[in-house]
């Protein structure tokens, strides 16, 4: 199977992913995370763990690894630190150990920051980690969804390369269409958004 590394994993986003990828069969979920004291949860769910910390040295974290998944976030706290030059580090890592694919959870409104009314500074962070992983020459596949919620997934979405609207979509859905779009075949070098909505997240992503 596949190692998967998940940036991120002890947030809210990261440990739906993981568990996603525990069951999907063809994936091991590595799980990237910060503390000491993070370590045990995976540990009991039998999951590996890598203990490293994006505002230091990360070069060595994508060695063995097959494919990214960067769910990792500052709360809104160290945007420049960990959402745009955590990203870059990382995703230069992926770079030096030849990572099949890097798929990068971003958000509406990094496309373009400046317009943005609030967190410019966040949407200004994720535009400029997307910009790097686009000229990094890795395969990627950026995912940009709405307003995150902890409803329950429906396995449905709505996707556009540019939506044109704002909305809500559950954590649950994001993550699996996050897994959805690690395969080669899928999403390949695309950057596009994604609401709660009517689409099979499989077929959704067929039409990206």
């Amino acid at each position: 199977m596949e190692k998967v590394l998940v940036a991120g994993a002890n947030g809210t986003t990261g440990k739906k992913i993981v568990s996603i990828l525990k069951n999907n069969g063809h994936y091991e979920p590595i799980a990237m995370v910060r503390k000491k004291e993070q370590i045990a949860h995976f540990k009991d769910n039998k999951v590996q763990t890598i203990l490293a910390d994006l505002e230091k040295d990360v070069s060595d974290v994508t060695n063995g690894i097959d494919r990214v998944i960067f769910a990792a976030g500052s709360g809104g706290k160290k945007v420049e630190e960990v959402d745009q030059n955590g990203a870059i580090k990382l995703v230069d890592a992926a770079k030096n150990s030849n990572v099949k694919k890097f798929v990068m959870l971003s958000s509406m409104g990094a496309d373009n920051p400046e317009e943005a009314s609030d967190l410019k500074a966040y949407l200004k962070a994720k535009h400029n980690a997307d910009e790097h992983l686009k000229q990094s020459g890795l395969e990627y596949a950026i995912v940009r969804p709405g307003a995150l919620t902890n409803d329950d997934g429906n396995g449905k979405i709505e996707i556009d390369n540019k939506l044109n609207k704002s909305g809500e979509i559950p954590r649950r859905d994001v993550a699996e269409t996050l897994v959805g779009s690690l395969e080669d075949s899928v999403a390949k070098n695309k950057t596009f958004e994604i609401l709660k909505g009517d689409t099979f997240i499989e077929a959704a992503l067929e039409k990206i």
